[in-house]
């Protein structure tokens, strides 16, 4: 097992790219999920992005460019899957994967596998798919949320393949936010105008150029016009947006 330790007050910068930064309020959501647990596994773990929590981390990660890119300081991940952990049944106090979920090839099998490992609880950062569609990112680029929405397994699935005692919670999404997926652009569309800013967010990747171009015309054209403001102006001084950014906490019964 291949572990290290973090400090709970620390944000990590190792995420992947300057657009996708961990931002220490969402860390804050899931670090409370995982309570007092001292070993912790991080299935999907990336580049290490928020492994600040207070207690033991061992990463596991499939992906070898992942992997090279993880910062000093950080653990050296296993190369392994959700779907076959290699290791011992009740090895960890605790798990967790980040926006990582909607990536697997089996959803059910990698929860089952995590929930195998752990004695405590099984913590899932991830978007809810019902609401993905409610973002005004849907008028303008519809194809990008409606990829996300059947990515993202439904939050009764990640429930019943977890089971237990579930609960979940909706993560206020900060206007600065520094994690920056496509909802944490709801009060600065100018930003999503900026092709690397798009390019940390996966679902643009499913999209054709075409779909990218008239995202691009349509936005500049209503930031131009001010329909964009009228619509959806009062957006630009709320401090927090509630979208579909949720944290899944499953502990075992008994």
């Amino acid at each position: 097992m291949t572990t290290g330790t973090y400090d709970s007050t620390a944000v990590d910068s190792g995420r992947s790219g300057a657009h996708r930064r961990p931002d220490g309020r969402i860390a804050r959501f899931v670090a409370r999920a995982l309570g007092d647990s001292r070993t912790v596994l991080n299935v999907g773990a990336g580049t290490g992005s928020y492994e600040n929590i207070d207690g033991i981390v061992t990463a596991v990660e499939p992906s070898a460019a992942m992997r090279a890119r993880r910062p000093d300081g950080h653990v050296t991940a296993v190369n392994a899957v959700a779907e076959e952990l290699p290791f011992a049944d009740g090895t960890f106090d605790a798990a967790m994967t980040l926006f990582s979920v909607h990536q697997w090839s089996d959803v059910t099998a990698g929860l089952r596998e995590m929930r195998r490992v752990t004695t405590g609880p099984v913590v899932v950062l991830t978007c809810d798919p019902a609401l993905v569609r409610g973002f005004w990112l849907h008028a303008y680029a519809p194809a990008v949320l409606d990829s996300e929405a059947r990515r993202y397994p439904s939050v009764d699935r990640i429930a019943a393949a977890l089971g237990g005692t579930v609960t979940v919670e909706a993560l206020p999404i900060p206007l600065d936010c520094t994690d920056d997926f496509n909802e944490a652009y709801y009060g600065r569309p100018e930003m999503l105008l900026d092709p690397a800013a798009r390019q940390a967010c996966s679902a643009w990747s499913f999209v054709d150029d075409a779909a990218r171009e008239h995202f691009d015309r349509t936005l500049r054209r209503d930031l131009a016009s001010g329909a964009w403001d009228a619509r959806h102006g009062h957006l630009r001084a709320r401090p927090t947006y509630q979208g579909s950014l949720v944290v899944i906490a499953a502990t075992p019964e008994g």
